[in-house]
């Protein structure tokens, strides 16, 4: 065996061969080597409820999902997703065919995509897109189609004609993100329509991502595509509880969908995890069940802080679009003479000591994201108090980067 050499071919097969690390343990690597203020990968700097921790714990101590759960995920939580969606939408799910429990949004969005993609089909999906979409689409085999939301009176907005015009006879799903990630769009009851009326007349599959769906502020409101006509039988609804009760380390989502578009993403998952997060399974069916105040409280407080951000970057020269769901606000860079945000969030660590995410990576057209960059406001206040007041010296740099 001696004198042989490894091979010269690249390991990484064809369809992974664009993505590397992603960019948010990039710059969460960045921000620690420089002591930043990390506004750029979308974790809170504090715990949930402590009621809901203690849940956990309890579990823990009583013996409670110490070992596998069950594959669609424990009873409690499944009824608990059920008992959610019946209250908040008016959407009735059966627990044991229409619920799945899955190891976070992530994995249901990569399930979801490896079940119901054959090599070749076309996936509509709303740009900028979560970077996990782009890598599930491109492990299914599918070919991703972007259809861009683009700036238009303070916010980004969906160009319906263009998302019918992005639909082939090649297209098999439409993947929509609502409220929005990276620009705190929310989906507006008549743009929903629209799509639930091209997904009908096309015979359509849907992916819906709605793991922001308790983060809508001032008049946006959250619906569910799968409430509209039509849309029950063929939307796959994806949600998780890291975002909506802080622990995004538990790793708990979930999808509803009629049984055999549930049985097809189970399929897939049981090779992925096969099963996770057993303990805190049963902590988040508590969650689920916290009154309406928990919410509203939980969305007063970072409406607060959206605005706090928001004033902060605009003091500082940014261009804003105040989201109108999520915890992220992206910006403009452009007033501060800059229009690569790539290269911006690479040196922002030494210019201000703050660490943001370009929303170039979110592209397939990295010409269309170039200028815009987001910060994630689910902090403390007293840190983005203080990052406002690290991002207000820009102003006074000349502009560093062309």
């Amino acid at each position: 065996m001696t004198g042989m050499t490894s091979s010269a071919r690249p390991h990484l097969n064809r369809r992974l061969a664009e993505f590397g690390t992603t960019i948010f343990a990039e710059m969460s690597a960045l921000a620690a080597s420089t002591g930043a203020i990390n506004l750029g990968q979308g974790f809170p700097d504090t715990d949930g409820p402590e009621q809901i921790r203690e849940a956990a714990v309890r579990a823990l101590r009583d013996g409670r999902g110490n070992q596998y759960p069950p594959g669609p995920g424990v009873p409690e939580l499944r009824a608990a997703i059920a008992a959610h969606q019946l209250r908040r939408y008016g959407l009735s799910y059966d627990t044991d065919t229409e619920v799945l429990v899955t190891a976070g949004a992530t994995e249901a969005i990569a399930a979801a995509l490896l079940a119901l993609l054959e090599p070749g089909d076309e996936v509509v999906a709303l740009e900028p897109y979560y970077d996990s979409y782009a890598a599930s689409i491109a492990m299914a085999g599918g070919r991703r189609v972007p259809v861009t939301l683009r700036p238009h009176a303070g916010a980004f907005r969906l160009d319906l004609d263009e998302l019918r015009a992005a639909v082939t006879d090649r297209t098999r799903l439409l993947l929509i993100n609502t409220p929005h990630n990276p620009t705190g769009t929310v989906l507006t009851r008549e743009e929903l329509a629209a799509v639930a009326e091209l997904a009908v007349e096309r015979d359509l599959l849907v992916v819906t991502d709605e793991v922001y769906e308790h983060l809508v502020f001032d008049d946006a409101e959250h619906t569910p595509l799968a409430s509209f006509p039509g849309m029950r039988e063929r939307t796959v609804t994806i949600g998780s509880a890291g975002k909506t009760y802080s622990f995004t380390g538990w790793k708990v989502g979930w999808v509803t969908a009629a049984p055999g578009l549930v049985a097809a993403v189970r399929s897939a998952k049981q090779f992925l995890t096969y099963v996770a997060s057993g303990p805190f399974q049963y902590a988040v069916a508590e969650a689920l069940a916290l009154p309406d105040s928990y919410f509203a409280d939980f969305r007063t407080d970072m409406l607060a802080k959206r605005d706090l951000l928001s004033a902060g970057l605009a003091d500082a020269g940014f261009r804003v679009f105040r989201p109108a769901g999520t915890y992220f606000v992206t910006t403009d860079i452009r007033p501060l003479g800059e229009k690569d945000g790539v290269a911006f969030c690479r040196a922002l660590p030494e210019r201000a000591g703050v660490v943001a995410i370009p929303n170039a990576v979110f592209y397939d057209h990295r010409e269309a994201g170039a200028p815009f960059v987001r910060f994630a406001f689910c902090k403390q206040t007293a840190v983005l108090e203080e990052a406002a007041s690290r991002l207000k010296t820009l102003g006074a740099q000349s502009p560093q980067m062309s």
